[in-house]
């Protein structure tokens, strides 16, 4: 559990710098300048110009955090079992996922597409493994029923989802299947209601209205969270 922590405090080090070149408007450019113009020659790193030594994009602080308590809840939650390597590879993807979508409102292909060809086939690995505590087939219908719900939900009403939720579905599944339907539709519920929670909140204060955009990935990948925590408790 302690490397885990360490593992998820180095991660969170280097969020902030990918999240920041990523945060743009649907078909603009990744950024490579700070936001004094120097430019940003390698994607991985402290968020800081080499430069002018300014900070940029989001704090390194939270994210941290986040990442560490993530990795460390998760381990302490599935012990040595396989699928162990799985979650921490994806914490630090799901953490940029929810920064890049609070800024940008925008989940990129290049993130959400390979996080969930690698969550499968990770969980297809440590389904052959001794000790894996979850089922690969169950994963595969994990995937299937969260990416196909919210895909159907996405034709019914995309002003409010939007199609990179529903890819990044398909990886969200596949982890929350992984341990059974309990976690997974434990998971599900938990995103609809800390999504729902935060646009109540978002409307009484007035900071927000009936029409404004709202990220969804944040509440996603908490909701997910805490599903794999359930499931890998009881596996």
């Amino acid at each position: 559990m302690l490397l885990a922590a360490f593992y998820g405090i180095a991660a969170g080090i280097l969020i902030p710098r990918v999240a920041y070149r990523l945060s743009v408007e649907p078909e603009t450019p990744w950024r490579a300048s700070c936001p004094q113009g120097h430019p940003i020659r390698i994607w991985v790193g402290p968020a800081r110009c080499g430069t002018c030594t300014a900070p940029y994009g989001p704090s390194v602080l939270p994210v941290r955090l986040t990442t560490t308590l993530g990795c460390t809840l998760l381990a302490h939650a599935t012990g040595p079992r396989p699928e162990l390597m799985v979650w921490l590879l994806a914490v630090p993807v799901l953490v940029l996922l929810g920064v890049i979508d609070l800024t940008a409102h925008r989940l990129p292909d290049g993130l959400t597409l390979p996080l969930a060809v690698s969550a499968l086939a990770g969980l297809g690995v440590a389904a052959l493994l001794p000790g894996a505590g979850g089922s690969f087939t169950g994963a595969l219908g994990g995937t299937v029923a969260m990416a196909g719900g919210y895909f159907v939900l996405f034709l019914i009403s995309p002003g409010s989802l939007g199609f990179g939720d529903v890819k990044l579905a398909l990886a969200l599944g596949a982890v929350l299947g992984w341990y059974g339907w309990t976690p997974h539709a434990a998971g599900v519920l938990a995103a609809q209601v800390l999504a729902g929670v935060y646009a109540l909140s978002l409307l009484m204060f007035r900071r927000a209205s009936r029409t404004s955009a709202m990220p969804f990935a944040p509440f996603l990948a908490s909701g997910t969270l805490l599903g794999m925590l359930l499931g890998a408790a009881g596996a």
